[in-house]
């Protein structure tokens, strides 16, 4: 069995980890590894470019737990929801688009709320 990744993404005030499956997405960002970039926050999501460019997957979706890691193909970005969004029906994290599922945080994605736009954001890969 191959074991997850896992990342850690870290901002001025914090760092989270997380373990991402194993799709053709994930490779490309673990490819990507070690980057930096800058935070945007959108409603109670954060999200950076990350060079990275891949196409849509089957599974991709547009509503998604808090605390999923998601892959937003139309920007090329990392997207961290943490609660709802401007676009958000009630309490769901809707997401700009249908977005490519990774994995999840590991902790509190509420952590998040410690992320400031404009910020940087560095994103590496642990090592098993």
């Amino acid at each position: 069995m191959q074991t997850p990744l896992r990342i850690r993404i870290s901002w001025p005030a914090g760092h989270l980890t997380a373990s991402l499956d194993d799709t053709p997405t994930s490779q490309a960002l673990a490819k990507a590894l070690p980057l930096v970039s800058t935070a945007r926050t959108w409603g109670k999501e954060v999200y950076f470019d990350t060079g990275v460019s891949v196409s849509r997957e089957t599974g991709a979706r547009e509503v998604v737990e808090p605390g999923t890691v998601a892959f937003w193909t139309d920007g090329g970005a990392l997207a961290l929801p943490y609660g709802p969004t401007p676009i958000s029906q009630g309490d769901e994290c809707r997401l700009a688009s249908p977005c490519n599922v990774l994995g999840r945080l590991e902790g509190d994605p509420a952590l998040l709320t410690t992320v400031r736009d404009g910020e940087p954001v560095r994103v590496e890969l642990l090592e098993t």
